[in-house]
């Protein structure tokens, strides 16, 4: 059976979930377009697909659609024959390892590029400001190109999150030049919690003031700033060595 109507309940409902309020209501979230459907399903996070004029078999419920009814589903210029629907997940933080803090950052593609520089970099837990941009928007998973499926991701209220870390033994890096240390300086010996803040203003006054120690990148002085993409990328990179 081949869904013609766009006033079909279920597609309805499927629509909505491109507003995060219906994504926070029902704990489900879009993606499009094969590559992140597979990551979804290679992770083990796909539920279910929608089909247009096309067929695969994911071990998940299929619906197919015409493409005037996937049209209206789709949030991309190009309308792809494949959407996925997961769950949202929240992953428990593996309080082993260090973890990377954002503060406010409030850009969809420097979230992506964060999240796929920490699979890269090995940095497996994420911690979101409530103020963070919603990770389960289109821009933000089409940036992250599916390497969100493979981190421990959590949104809470930093000030209380960070409390609990220092009782856990973390020691927390601002990142700020004000009396920070080279980056290359901190030592892999010791647990840590690293924090970017937001693209304008940096770490909020709140969560700055919670900081052990801040932690620059020394480069040309010509240079006055980079993106928190590039910044929290090289960041792990070094601390990845």
């Amino acid at each position: 059976m081949i869904i013609e109507s766009t006033s079909n309940n279920k597609i309805k409902d499927i629509r909505k979930l491109n507003e995060k309020k219906y994504r926070d209501e029902s704990k489900k979230y879009i993606i499009e377009g094969e590559h992140l459907v597979l990551e979804a399903y290679k992770s083990g996070n796909l539920d279910e697909v929608i089909l247009c004029n096309r067929d695969i078999d994911l071990g998940v419920p299929k619906t197919s659609v015409t493409e005037s009814v996937m049209k209206t589903i789709s949030m991309l210029p190009s309308t792809s024959d494949i959407i996925g629907i997961c769950n949202i997940k929240e992953n428990d933080i593996d309080l082993t390892k260090n973890i990377l803090i954002l503060d406010g950052v409030q850009d969809p593609g420097n979230l992506g590029t964060i999240l796929r520089s920490s699979v890269a970099f090995n940095m497996n837990n994420i911690i979101l400001s409530e103020d963070t941009v919603d990770l389960y928007n289109t821009k933000s998973l089409r940036s992250a190109q599916g390497m969100n499926f493979y981190l421990n991701i959590k949104r809470t209220n930093l000030v209380d999150y960070i409390n609990f870390l220092k009782e856990n033994g973390y020691k927390i890096l601002g990142t700020d030049v004000t009396n920070g240390i080279d980056v290359k300086s901190v030592s892999n010996n010791e647990k840590y919690a690293i924090i970017m803040g937001n693209e304008g203003s940096g770490m909020s006054k709140k969560v700055r003031d919670l900081c052990d120690q801040n932690i620059y990148i020394n480069m040309n002085e010509s240079c006055e700033s980079l993106n928190v993409g590039v910044c929290a990328s090289i960041i792990m990179y070094e601390l990845n060595k």
